[in-house]
């Protein structure tokens, strides 16, 4: 479901402002106030910067584009503010796995980490810390928006006279929607590098026990995880927030000053410290180092999955077979390999759009007839890991206008957004007269989506 155009903006606007911050402390720019809210003021920089970023991706801006960025900013630094006040905060793991994965996704793109680093004129370290701040504070506006916008109360009766009051040409286009099957396979990963990282992970280990580092110095250095940036420290978690082969060892840890066994999980080879024990929960620092998987182990397993599709085709068995009895994909291996929607980690349906599918699924079934399947592609999941797939198009819905018979849910959701927005929008005015916010005069005249901010004084 789409928000409006002012929250839909701002999760892009908070990557732009993790790279000025980079950019004009480089090269010591004089900058100029243009908003304060709070005690966070916004620079006529980082305006400039979204401005060119937006500029650079064909965006075109209905009036001024200093002050529709400049009120964006704004309207997220409300947010961010008000997480605070409220002590909202989102879990690190989350934040660190989204990292992780967007880190592996854009490599893969680029090419290679050097490759991306040269693209964005970043260091690898840099590049994490801007994807950290960056999935923070989306993570924390979504947090606060949920808060505001609380329960609403739908009925048939309300969706109805809400679709009857919608002028014909208002009345939503019903995008298509696609069901996809997939069969992954993970590439094995040699155990020449499997032993390389192990003997660095000892090396470490080695070095800390000789007092010739530390913990945290070494983290910061090597540790491929959003945690680095901060030594290897986690926040104090519960069993269930860790993957359980990382809680049985940092449960078990006593003693401050030793070091763990190396510790295998989904992401990656870790050793950790234990720095707090406080009830059932546990604080500790780690450094994570990931396997990578070589070329060659990719190649044979595109190759096999392509012998498996042409089994397929051939009829040896079916791609639901497939997808139960050997595909190494453990959230669809239970359905016949359909992949599902879900919000929070809760499933809501099976239906796609292409924008909403992981971007390689995408591409793949993008110009595909329905019961086809297919060639054999690579593709990053969330955690980072790399997988090579095959999918399916089990079915396509063409797009529509919207209807009482066939699109119900979809309005009733429409409706809620629509009820949710205006919460959000009556809470935005209320803090505008409550939250300290200031914007330069020059922008006095302007058009603004919420009007009612104030505005420095004449001297």
């Amino acid at each position: 479901m789409k928000c409006n155009k002012v929250f839909g903006r701002l999760f892009l606007v908070a990557l732009c402002l993790c790279h000025v911050a980079n950019v004009f402390a480089q090269d010591n720019v004089i900058d100029r106030v243009e908003w304060v809210v709070g005690d966070k003021a916004i620079l006529r920089s980082d305006i400039e910067s979204a401005i060119d970023f937006w500029v650079e991706n064909d965006r075109r801006f209905d009036g001024d584009p200093y002050a529709i960025v400049g009120e964006d900013l704004a309207v997220q630094q409300l947010f961010i503010h008000q997480a605070g006040l409220d002590s909202i905060v989102v879990g690190e793991m989350d934040i660190m796995r989204r990292v992780d994965a967007q880190m592996e996704k854009s490599t893969l793109r680029a090419g290679s980490k050097e490759k991306l680093e040269e693209y964005l004129e970043m260091s690898s370290a840099q590049i994490r810390e801007m994807y950290y701040d960056h999935f923070k504070n989306s993570m924390l506006t979504d947090a606060v928006r949920e808060k505001i916008i609380g329960d609403i109360k739908v009925s048939p009766s309300l969706v109805r006279k809400y679709y009857n009051t919608l002028p014909d040409d208002s009345i939503p286009y019903m995008p298509a929607l696609v069901e996809v099957q997939i069969i992954t396979q993970t590439p094995e990963i040699e155990q020449e590098e499997i032993e390389r990282i192990k003997s660095e992970l000892r090396e470490y280990t080695e070095r800390i026990n000789n007092n010739e580092t530390s913990f945290s110095t070494l983290a910061l250095l090597y540790s491929e995880d959003g945690a680095a940036r901060f030594g290897g420290e986690l926040n104090f978690m519960g069993r269930g927030e860790l993957a359980p082969e990382f809680a049985a060892v940092a449960f078990n840890l006593t003693d401050p000053n030793k070091v763990s066994k190396i510790v295998e999980t989904e992401f990656g080879f870790h050793i950790m410290q234990l720095i707090e024990k406080r009830g059932d929960k546990v604080k500790v620092r780690h450094i994570v180092r990931k396997p990578q998987v070589s070329q060659n182990s990719i190649r044979q397993m595109l190759a096999r999955l392509d012998t498996i599709r042409e089994d397929i085709d051939s009829g040896r068995f079916t791609f639901e077979m497939g997808a139960t009895q050997i595909s190494h994909d453990k959230d669809t291996r239970n359905n016949n390999g359909v992949m599902f929607n879900s919000e929070q980690g809760i499933v809501t349906n099976s239906k796609f759009e292409l924008q909403d599918l992981p971007v390689e699924v995408a591409s793949a079934v993008a110009g595909m007839k329905v019961g086809e399947i297919s060639k054999p592609f690579v593709m990053v999941k969330e955690n980072g890991s790399t997988v090579c797939a095959i999918v399916k198009l089990k079915n396509r819905i063409e797009g529509h206008k919207a209807n009482m018979r066939d699109d119900y849910e979809y309005l009733k959701e429409l409706y809620a957004v629509k009820m949710g927005e205006e919460k959000v929008a009556r809470w935005i005015k209320e803090k505008q007269k409550t939250t300290f916010v200031r914007i330069n005069k020059e922008y006095r005249n302007s058009k603004f989506v919420y009007p009612d901010w104030r505005f420095y004084d004449e001297e």
